[in-house]
């Protein structure tokens, strides 16, 4: 399960077991629920802070859980639902954000990284991805508007409807992420520039990310149903 370590005023959230590096940190019910409780931790502490979302191994995340969602299809609704309540927590997050992508953010674990405020990737192995389209899989109201709102519409048509696989180069020339970093020093890099920012953990920042991100956050209120939600 995710797990949370503090460096300073950085609280880093890591998205698979301690110790575990082959985890592909699957959007599974439960890992959704402990993610928000480490988000609840970090949320209640005092002072100036910020946050880091990583993982360890060669996936940030590879999205949905699939083996999950195919068991329990009667259920895909809600649980696309409680997909979108991380990226809406994240979107309206109360300190500054940072995702450094350590491998494969595929999917619904691209979706996350894109709804932080910055992004760092690894600079030599990794890509950002959305699969959906080689999956027969549409993407919900919600997960539409974040792209669109956080990505350019050409980025997007490319992403979206090729699924192709972005490496730190081009994802920084797309404007996906905002840098990149060897292995051996992504996390620091990450933390450092979260560390900077920390002082912004003020009550107006908030107020200012809602309204910044107003129109990805009322896409991801949309509930799913079997009407938007079309299989071709």
């Amino acid at each position: 399960m995710p797990y949370l370590e503090r460096e300073g005023e950085v609280f880093v959230v890591y998205l698979g077991a301690e110790g575990q590096t082959d985890s592909e940190n699957r959007f599974h019910p439960d890992w959704i629920d402990e993610v928000h409780a480490l988000l609840d931790k970090v949320e209640s502490s005092e002072g100036p802070a910020a946050l880091v979302t990583t993982a360890t191994g060669k996936f940030f995340s590879n999205g949905l859980d699939t083996d999950w969602l195919f068991g329990n299809m009667d259920k895909i609704h809600g649980y696309l639902d409680r997909v979108h309540s991380l990226y809406t927590r994240l979107l309206g997050f109360p300190l500054p954000t940072v995702a450094a992508i350590n491998g494969h953010a595929f999917g619904a674990g691209a979706m996350l990284a894109t709804s932080h405020d910055f992004r760092v990737m690894r600079a030599d192995r990794g890509f950002w991805s959305l699969p959906e389209v080689h999956l027969g899989m549409p993407f919900t109201v919600g997960m539409n508007a974040l792209l669109t709102e956080r990505l350019s519409n050409q980025v997007c048509v490319q992403a979206m409807t090729t699924g192709h696989r972005y490496p730190a180069d081009e994802a920084i020339a797309a404007g996906i992420v905002d840098g990149k970093a060897d292995e051996s020093a992504l996390l620091a890099t990450a933390v450092e520039r979260a560390g900077a920012l920390a002082g912004n953990r003020k009550p107006n920042l908030p107020v200012i990310k809602r309204a910044l991100h107003a129109n990805a956050l009322a896409g991801l209120a949309v509930p799913t149903t079997p009407e938007n939600l079309a299989f071709g």
